[in-house]
This record gives structure tokens, C-alpha cells and sequence, in this order.
């Protein structure tokens, strides 16, 4: 009985006795497996003529490691705002798109569910006679009236309720709440934040759902969400500049205090994404989802950049939810050491 070494280990087995006996014996698949004898490889067509001598040394390795081959991703609880209920993490906005058919094709593509519109005097006609509420899927969307481009509380609130008139008119539930921005500047189109809190203090006592737009001050933040706002909506750096998240700390001690017992509060980046790796960064941050316009209807290809947003925020979502490795300053190998081939260093 010849005694040889099997990856390592000394076993004797009944002679004679080939590789092929050898894989047989120990109820392996020859097609998975590659075989060494004395450090030289024996091609599979050649096992079952070589012959294994007493003191002879056998590799046999296989590939450890991969994917498992699942279709689908786990499952994730959905997004809840106020009375609402979503699938999609993704709000898109409606303005700034060359034409409405575009438009139309961009919030198919990005799979949002939410959009946002304006009031204004005359804008829900164009030149044609053609209405943006004629591009929208009331079916699919849910309208979020944006009070964009008022500049104290006094006109954030007037806007409010002319949207609310209006949507209810329309029979949409987007009647029950409001994006609310009281800006500042024309320059910065940063949120004014006293005017801000006292119109949401005003338009939660009307009885809105308020989704308010501010800035990453996590104090603020809190403020609102005290005074009664439905989700808090940090902006990740200026109104389309297409900067990204220029303060992440900033908004980790935001989704700190807001969610500080009570982990499902909806926070929502508004603003400044510029690609879709912006959207993914607010995701793995634990953002609970993003609102864009610009990033979409101002790139070179709106129909591609809506596909790109839509996989972004699914990307980033997942991978806030699997929690990411801790960084290291040094190496660590990711396949495994154990088994490694006798004699490699």
C-alpha cells in the first residue's frame, strides 16, 4: 500500500492506484479540480494513466470564493413620508428639461415616483398650448408642490396653498403636503433659516405634510423636525451646482440626531448632486433617499444620466444596508490563505 501525501496530509491507499483512482476515491469531480504530482502538473487527460509510487506528493486545489448567483437583491422596507408610501428612493424635479416629451422619458427611465412642480403665474401652459400636466402619469406620480423661488415665509406659505388648491382640484394626493423653501439669496439660493422654520411652524398648523429644504446644520435640523416636519431635506451643496456632498460629517450628525429614536424619520438630500456617484455617497451616508433635477435635465444625455441616478440610488441604498468594511492603512488579502499550495511563499 503505497503511502503518498495528499495536500499535505500522509494517506495510504490499495495499490495500484492512478489519479484518477485517487480523485474517485475521494468522491471528487476531476472537472473541478487541478492536480499536481511532485510540483508538476498532470494534465486531466492524463490521470488515469499515472501511477501514484509509496512517497510521492499530491496537490489537488480547487477556486474558493465568488458569487452565488442571485437574481434578485434582499429585500428593504419601503420609504415613508408622512401618509405617503414609496418603492423608490429617487425624486425628480420637472424643470430645466429641453422639451416635455424628455421630460416624460427621463422620470420613466429614473423609476421615480414623486415629482416636483412649481406654481406659478402662466407656466403651466407653453408656447404650443401644450400643459407639463399633460406629460405627467398622475397614475404613476405623486405630485410634491415646490414653493421654489419664494423668498420669505410670508410667500412659501401663500404658494402653499395655492398648491394644495390646486392639486386638490386634480384629485392628486400630492394636495396633502409641500416642499417647502424660503431662500434666502438669488446669488447662494440658500435656505433662509428663520423664515424657514416659522413657515413650517405655520403650514404644519394648516395641517401640510412639510418636507423642508435647509442646510446640513444638524441643529437646524433638528428644529424643524421638532416643529413638526414630515422629512427634513439637507442640501448636499448649492441649488444645481452639481458639487456633490461637500460636507458629509455634517450630514452624519444630522441623520444622528434626527433619527436618534427614531431610526425610519425620512431624511432626503435636496440639491447639489451633480453625477450618480453623488447619489450613491448620500445613500451609503444613510440617507433615506435624494431629490435632482438639474443633475439630469442639464447633462449631455438626460436619458442615460435618469438610468444612472436610478441605479445609484439602488446602489447606494444597498450598500448602506450591507455596511461597509472598515478602512485600513494596510493590506488584507481577500482570498484565503488556509490551503495555499506546499512550498509557495
Amino acid at each position: 500500500m503505497p503511502a503518498i501525501t495528499v495536500n499535505a496530509e500522509p494517506r495510504t491507499f490499495p495499490a495500484p492506484l492512478t489519479v484518477a483512482d485517487l480523485i474517485r476515491q475521494l468522491e471528487k469531480n476531476p472537472r473541478q479540480l487541478a492536480v499536481e504530482l511532485n510540483r508538476k502538473v498532470v494534465p486531466r487527460a492524463d490521470h488515469a494513466a499515472t501511477e501514484l509510487r509509496d512517497g510521492d506528493a499530491i496537490e489537488i486545489v480547487t477556486l474558493v470564493g465568488g458569487g452565488s448567483g442571485v437574481e434578485e437583491p434582499p429585500g428593504d422596507k419601503p420609504l415613508k413620508v408622512g401618509p405617503f408610501t414609496f418603492r423608490s428612493r429617487l425624486f425628480t424635479g420637472t424643470g430645466k428639461f429641453a422639451t416635455y416629451d424628455l421630460m416624460h422619458r427621463c422620470m420613466e427611465a429614473s423609476g421615480c415616483e414623486v415629482t416636483t412642480v412649481a406654481v406659478r403665474r402662466e407656466r403651466l401652459i407653453d408656447k404650443e398650448g401644450r400643459s407639463l400636466l399633460d406629460y405627467l402619469d398622475l397614475s404613476k406620480l405623486t405630485i410634491l408642490p415646490n414653493t421654489a423661488g419664494c423668498f420669505s415665509a410670508e410667500d412659501a406659505i401663500r404658494h402653499a396653498r395655492l398648491a394644495r388648491e390646486l392639486l386638490t382640484n386634480l384629485e392628486n394626493p400630492g394636495a396633502k403636503w409641500v416642499k417647502l423653501e424660503c431662500l434666502a439669496d438669488k446669488k447662494t439660493l440658500l435656505p433662509d433659516p428663520i423664515d424657514t422654520l416659522a413657515a413650517t411652524e405655520q403650514l404644519v398648523k394648516e395641517g401640510f405634510q412639510v418636507l423642508v429644504y435647509t442646510s446640513d446644520d444638524p441643529i437646524l435640523a433638528r428644529r424643524l423636525k421638532n416643529a413638526g416636519a414630515a422629512s427634513v431635506m439637507p442640501a448636499g451643496s448649492p441649488i444645481g451646482s452639481g458639487q456633490g456632498i461637500l460636507n458629509p460629517n455634517n450630514i452624519r450628525i444630522l441623520l444622528e440626531y434626527l433619527k436618534d429614536g427614531d431610526p425610519d424619520y425620512p431624511v432626503i438630500v435636496d440639491a447639489g448632486v451633480g453625477t450618480a456617484s453623488d447619489v450613491s455617497a448620500a445613500m451609503e451616508l444613510g440617507c433615506d433617499g435624494v431629490l435632482l433635477n438639474t443633475a439630469i435635465a442639464g447633462a449631455a444625455d438626460p436619458l442615460r444620466m435618469a438610468w444612472a441616478m436610478r441605479y445609484a440610488t439602488a446602489a447606494g441604498r444597498l450598500a448602506y444596508l450591507a455596511g461597509r468594511i472598515p478602512k485600513k492603512l494596510y493590506a488584507n488579502a481577500s482570498s484565503p490563505t488556509e490551503g495555499l499550495i506546499a512550498g509557495v511563499k
